[in-house]
C-alpha cells in the first residue's frame, strides 16, 4: 500500500525557517511528480510547489506567494521530497500536505492521487 509520510511541521516565529519532508513508501510507488499544498483555517486548499523529474533533470513550479522563500527538492535515492521554507510569515500558517501525481508539472490538486496526512505549520508574529 502506497503511503506518503510527512514530517517537520511545528511552531516558528515570523522570519524563521522550517523544512518539511515527505517520504513515499509502499510497493509500486513510482510517481515522478510530487507537490506540496496547504490549507489554512476557513480557506480552500492551495498549491504551494511541485517538482517533476526525469533522467534529464528536474523542473519546479512555485506559487507566487512563496516564490523566493520556499524551495522544493527531491532525494531520488530515498524517494523523499523536501520543502525548505525560509522567511516564514504568519500568513503561511496552514496544514501542509504532500501529494504525488502522474501528471508532470501540474498545480491542480485534482491531478494528485496520493496524499499525505498533513502537518501543521504555525507562524507566530
Amino acid at each position: 500500500q502506497v503511503q506518503l509520510v510527512e514530517s517537520g511541521g511545528g511552531l516558528v516565529q515570523a522570519g524563521g525557517s522550517l523544512r518539511l519532508s515527505c517520504a513515499g513508501t509502499g510497493r509500486g510507488f513510482s510517481r515522478t511528480v510530487m507537490g506540496w499544498f496547504r490549507q489554512a483555517p476557513g480557506k480552500e486548499r492551495e498549491f504551494v510547489a511541485v517538482i517533476s523529474w526525469t533522467w534529464k533533470g528536474e523542473d519546479t513550479i512555485y506559487a507566487d506567494s512563496v516564490k523566493g522563500r520556499f524551495t522544493i527538492s527531491k532525494d531520488k535515492a530515498e524517494n523523499t521530497v523536501y520543502l525548505q521554507m525560509n522567511s516564514l510569515k504568519p500568513e503561511d500558517t496552514a496544514v501542509y500536505y504532500c501529494a504525488a501525481s502522474p501528471r508532470r508539472g501540474t498545480t491542480d490538486s485534482d491531478d494528485y492521487d496520493y496524499w499525505g496526512q498533513g502537518t501543521q505549520i504555525t507562524v507566530s508574529s
